[in-house]
């Protein structure tokens, strides 16, 4: 599994995208609570609550959204 950090201009880490060996990927935020998960089979983006949000991945969108 490999993990990418998404940081803000600060440098300051609001969340990071971690993609098993399937290429499914889940995003965190910076509290590393779920905010997210997508799927390449499927082509979708799911949020926390399992609900499609769209197709393609929209994890950091997701992630930038739990920022506050």
């Amino acid at each position: 599994m490999t993990t990418e950090y998404l940081r803000d201009d600060h440098f300051k880490i609001i969340g990071s995208i971690e993609t098993d060996s399937t290429g499914k990927q889940v995003g965190r935020d910076a509290h590393f609570a779920r905010v997210g998960e997508y799927n390449p089979r499927e082509d979708k983006t799911r949020d926390s609550h399992f609900r499609i949000v769209g197709t393609g991945n929209q994890l950091s969108a997701l992630i930038w959204r739990s920022v506050k």
